[in-house]
């Protein structure tokens, strides 16, 4: 069963589940690739590859958040966590990131 991340704020994360949400705020477009998940928790060694999205004439700031101490997650953070913590130990294969926020994720799954 997973767990409940109704309300959480981002203080109340791991610091390896606050590095990755500031990962996204700071790069606000990207794809996370081959990120390592051990026991629900993003694990940055090896550090994964990160694939940023530039727009040209357009606005690649970080999003505002990231300058905040604390705040509630968004829903779709709790959602990533959600799915973090169903696989427990594996690879992401690519999180896709719009806005700071996960969009996406691919993971491989063998068939039984």
């Amino acid at each position: 069963m997973s767990r409940s991340y109704t309300g959480i704020r981002k203080s109340q994360l791991s610091p390896n589940r606050q590095q990755l949400v500031q990962l996204m705020q700071r790069l606000n477009f990207c794809r996370i690739q081959q990120l390592k998940i051990s026991d629900g928790e993003p694990v940055f060694i090896p550090p994964p590859t990160v694939i940023q999205d530039l727009k040209i004439g357009g606005n690649n700031d970080p999003r505002i958040e990231i300058h905040l101490r604390d705040y509630v997650l968004k829903q779709t953070h709790v959602e990533l966590f959600q799915h973090l913590d169903e696989l427990r130990d594996g690879i992401v294969d690519e999180l896709e990131v719009r806005y700071g926020l996960p969009q996406q994720l691919k993971i491989k799954r063998s068939v039984a």
